[in-house]
């Protein structure tokens, strides 16, 4: 369909030489006789795209009055926690009137939009920008009685799952300084795991919630793709872009589930979602017995025999695998080999897409588009781009490598990730539940920023068992199930996570397993080798 014009502004700026010059950057050219009417066609779509620059956005309106942001700033090195755990302290008093999550301190992850809260998103490549408006999370977890005392460090543009990436700072492990707190959900899963929140919101693209919540020793869920809202939340690929609770037990992953599950209107991930209000994870679970009897739970043997996986970590989930049966349930070995397949496709999904993103070129999605953000990021300067973290780099030049040597890989990646949801779905047919180491090795040493690969080593391998099910959409959580020494220091005992995966919209039965299990058992007094 033509751009319509009647006429062109006289203050237009497009000169005639400006089409044939965008597309020489193609290596692509147009006719000399066509070069005039091509120049008319531009300057008739800048015109349009003045007359929209020029028109009022149209974002939702956060409820300052009722929800205001008391003393918003950065804080002080005495402030700080665990390094730098914090992104912003502020307070923000939830519903009065109570609700699912009356008396709940949280916070929220520094790449969710809160309105006035300058947004950091671990990094330096741009100032901080000040969202105008709130995530519908945000919203949701004040309606439901929550107060919010401030945002949490996230990793450099959440291209990491380490914890010393962040611009602002490293966030240490609280269960051991000198020791990664996963990222990048990084301090939220410290602030969680110490108890000076009690749920964070996270963001989750490839493990981003639950790395750093088996690493700290807390609860953490990616749901089912679009069951939670992604509006005003920092997008890397929007087919693996997950929101969703980090907390220090179940129960309160159920009740900030139940509170921000639901289409909003705005986000169209969630089209397929039930009504918000609707569900009652946190009820179901505090009515029903805490046995799993008749339950069928498979144990995915690739998920424990990848050589990645240290055997003091496979020791410790097998052992809490085994501790189902004594409350009823059927444990099985089951096997699925395209599961080794899983990291590579998530790879070249989220190095497309991501780069697309980044580049400022994402598109084809309705929903909430954060367009300050986008002015105060774009475009990419050559200052901003060195200051970038290595994998922010990587990001970019991969996908630009991807998509001009392999022009049709991206939707071949998205056609076998549908393949690889499929075959879960079928296993999930007669199996509740999957489960699986949900990193291959404990909280490793910090890295430091220096050559790329050196800084991106010690995110490398961590996600093998969390990335493929950003693919596939289906619900996973980790829980804390015991300890397991550190790798370079026997004395160290840190926290082993096991992740539980469910079929699609089964969250009833994640949430189900997991709460059996830490109700009859506590990690912390499992003995570790």
């Amino acid at each position: 369909m033509s751009v319509l014009f009647t006429s062109i502004s006289p203050n237009n700026p497009v000169k005639r030489e400006d089409a044939a010059s965008l597309l020489r950057n193609l290596d692509l050219s147009i006719d000399q006789e066509d070069e005039e009417d091509y120049h008319t066609l531009l300057a008739a779509v800048h015109d349009c795209a003045e007359t929209v620059a020029n028109l009022p956005d149209y974002q939702p309106v956060p409820d300052l009055d009722r929800y205001p942001r008391q003393n918003v700033h950065r804080p002080s090195l005495e402030e700080q926690v665990f390094g730098q755990a914090w992104a912003h302290k502020f307070l923000i008093k939830g519903n009065p009137e109570g609700g699912l999550l009356a008396g709940k301190t949280i916070s929220v992850k520094d790449c969710i939009a809160v309105a006035g809260v300058p947004q950091l998103l671990g990094s330096d490549i741009i100032p901080s920008w000040t969202p105008i408006t709130d995530a519908t999370v945000v919203t949701r977890v004040l309606d439901a009685g929550a107060d919010i005392h401030g945002t949490s460090t996230c990793e450099n543009y959440c291209h990491s799952t380490a914890s010393f990436t962040s611009a602002q700072g490293t966030v240490e492990n609280p269960f051991a300084t000198g020791y990664s707190a996963g990222g990048s959900t990084s301090g939220g899963a410290a602030l969680v795991a110490a108890g000076l929140v009690d749920i964070t919101l996270g963001g989750d693209q490839g493990g981003s919630i639950r790395v750093p919540s088996a690493f700290c020793g807390c609860v953490g869920l990616k749901p089912t793709y679009g069951l939670v809202p992604f509006s005003g939340i920092a997008s890397g690929d929007a087919i693996d872009d997950h929101t969703g609770p980090l907390a220090r037990n179940v129960i309160d992953v159920a009740s900030c589930l139940d509170a921000i599950a639901g289409y909003d209107g705005i986000d169209d991930r969630c089209l397929g979602s039930p009504k918000h209000g609707s569900t009652s994870f946190a009820r179901s679970l505090q009515t029903e017995a805490t046995r799993l009897d008749g339950f069928r739970i498979g144990v995915l043997k690739e998920g424990f025999e990848h050589t990645a996986v240290d055997p003091a970590v496979k020791e410790s989930v097998m052992a809490a695998v085994q501790k189902f049966t004594e409350l009823g349930a059927t444990v099985e070995e089951v096997s699925i080999p395209d599961h080794y397949h899983g990291p590579a496709i998530w790879t070249i999904q989220q190095r497309v897409s991501g780069s697309l993103t980044l580049l400022g070129q994402a598109h084809g999605r309705r929903g909430l588009y954060m367009t300050e953000m986008e002015r105060e990021r774009l475009p990419w300067t050559k200052e901003g781009f060195q200051r970038a973290f290595p994998a922010t780099k990587n990001v970019i030049i991969n996908g630009l490598y991807l998509t001009s040597r392999f022009p049709d890989l991206y939707g071949k990646s998205v056609n076998i990730g549908r393949r690889l949801r499929d075959l879960y779905e079928d296993l999930l047919q007669k199996y509740d539940v999957v489960v699986m180491p949900t990193t291959p090795v404990v909280a490793p040493r910090h890295g430091a920023r220096g050559l790329p690969v050196e800084s991106l080593k010690p995110s490398m391998g961590l996600t093998i068992n969390t990335a493929i099910f950003d693919v596939t959409g289906h619900p996973a959580m980790t829980i804390p199930v015991g300890y397991a020494p550190a790798k370079d220091d026997p004395q160290v005992k840190l926290p082993v996570g096991m992740q539980i995966v469910g079929g699609l919209w089964q969250e009833s039965k994640v949430l189900k397993a997991g709460y059996a299990w830490e109700t009859n058992y506590d990690w912390k007094k499992v003995v570790s080798r």
